[in-house]
């Protein structure tokens, strides 16, 4: 009876021991394809993260080719604003010396003919034009003051031309032996007009006043527009 349960016992054990070996493979097959699928999970992650990285790099490029192709873009059209903005500039700047050319010419015929400069009737019956009074002149001299700014220029010169006198300004002291009349004299130089005139005076020849005219030019000098 004693075997009997003996033998019973091993069976049921064998039985036991060869339905536990089915389960430990079970175990073992499953925590092998949980590692085989971490395995290839972890490398798929390394694969997708080196495309993400690669496609952020070749981004990051584009963006840097199109700012500097921007940049490129933008400084060619400040290079061209800059270049026809120097072009109107010298343009506007040399109508306006143009014209400024033009009327210190008119100017000049102006000042020649002026009541403060011209002959007038004192050397004839009827007016001449260009014709300019030295006497007055000198006379005007001494009170330039008054106008050194109503003419709006740098400079009044009245240069002997015909008969050549002294070289030196003429004075109270050295009229009419001397050169050139001085009214306005600035020290800083511009540009000049220039008009020939008739320079005339009163002078005593022999106990009688008559009436002698010297070819002259009459000077004027003004600010050039920068």
């Amino acid at each position: 009876m004693v075997n009997k349960l003996n033998k019973h016992n091993k069976r049921a054990q064998m039985k036991t021991s060869f339905s536990a070996k089915p389960k430990n493979r079970s175990a073992t097959f499953s925590l092998s394809t949980k590692r085989a699928q971490m395995k290839t999970g972890f490398h798929q992650g390394q694969k997708l993260h080196g495309n993400f990285s690669l496609n952020a790099k070749r981004a990051q490029m584009k963006i840097q080719q199109i700012s500097f192709l921007l940049i490129v873009v933008f400084l060619f059209f400040a290079l061209l604003g800059i270049i026809f903005l120097s072009y109107y500039l010298k343009n506007v700047k040399d109508k306006a010396n143009e014209i400024e050319e033009k009327n210190a010419h008119l100017l000049v015929s102006k000042i020649a003919n002026s009541p403060e400069f011209s002959c007038g009737l004192a050397y004839g019956s009827s007016e001449k034009t260009d014709c300019v009074d030295g006497d007055k002149v000198m006379a005007l001299k001494e009170n330039i003051g008054k106008y050194s700014e109503f003419w709006g220029i740098k400079s009044i010169e009245i240069l002997k031309i015909y008969p050549a006198g002294p070289n030196r300004e003429c004075t109270n002291l050295t009229y009419p032996r001397c050169s050139s009349i001085k009214l306005i004299d600035s020290s800083s130089l511009g540009n000049s007009a220039s008009n020939f005139v008739a320079l005339c005076r009163k002078e005593n020849y022999k106990g009688e006043i008559i009436d002698k005219c010297e070819l002259a030019k009459l000077i004027i000098r003004y600010e050039e527009i920068n």
